[in-house]
């Protein structure tokens, strides 16, 4: 994990961001990774998704925000949802788990949810939860990093060149 850091970012870090966010958002989609969108994808759609969607949420303390960087180039990000239901004050969810194309392989998702979990920690929350494409590159590094099998769902989504259904996993990990 040489020269990889990784940043949570504050909301006055946010707009600094964006393109890169954007890029790599683009990229993930257009390469045909299943985080809830059809291709083509294009710039615009990933500076929307982060300027309504995740922006937002994190400016209102509900949302953190992570960012890999390999020297300056940021390559990857992911989300912690810590804003739950009033039920689930010990619950925190991940979302959105990117690395760039160029950065694959090298430990930047590690990276990344290593630093979720401190976050999830520093939160004060106790239990952390996912869903993921079965059978997905990401699956083994979620497993790797400790998070459970919950179950599986058949059919829940479009495969982002809608060319099938697939089934998604659902995972857990406490802290």
């Amino acid at each position: 994990m040489t020269g990889i850091s990784i940043h949570s970012l504050r909301p006055d870090q946010l707009d600094a961001h964006a393109a890169a966010l954007a890029g790599i958002m683009t990229e993930t989609v257009n390469g045909g990774a299943a985080i809830g969108y059809l291709q083509p994808f294009s710039l615009d759609d990933g500076h929307a998704f982060f300027a309504t969607s995740v922006f937002p949420e994190v400016r209102a303390g509900n949302r953190r925000l992570l960012v890999a960087k390999l020297g300056a180039d940021t390559v990857g990000t992911v989300q912690l949802i810590v804003a739950l239901p009033r039920n689930q004050p010990h619950r925190c969810e991940v979302a959105k788990m990117m690395v760039a194309p160029s950065a694959r392989r090298r430990g930047v998702g590690r990276a990344l949810l290593q630093a979720l979990d401190a976050e999830a920690r520093a939160a004060g929350k106790s239990l952390i939860t996912l869903d993921t494409k079965t059978g997905d590159n990401a699956e083994p590094l979620y497993r790797a990093a400790g998070f459970k099998v919950a179950g599986v769902v058949p059919g829940f989504a479009l495969d982002p060149d809608r060319a099938a259904l697939h089934a998604t996993t659902y995972m857990y990990k406490t802290l």
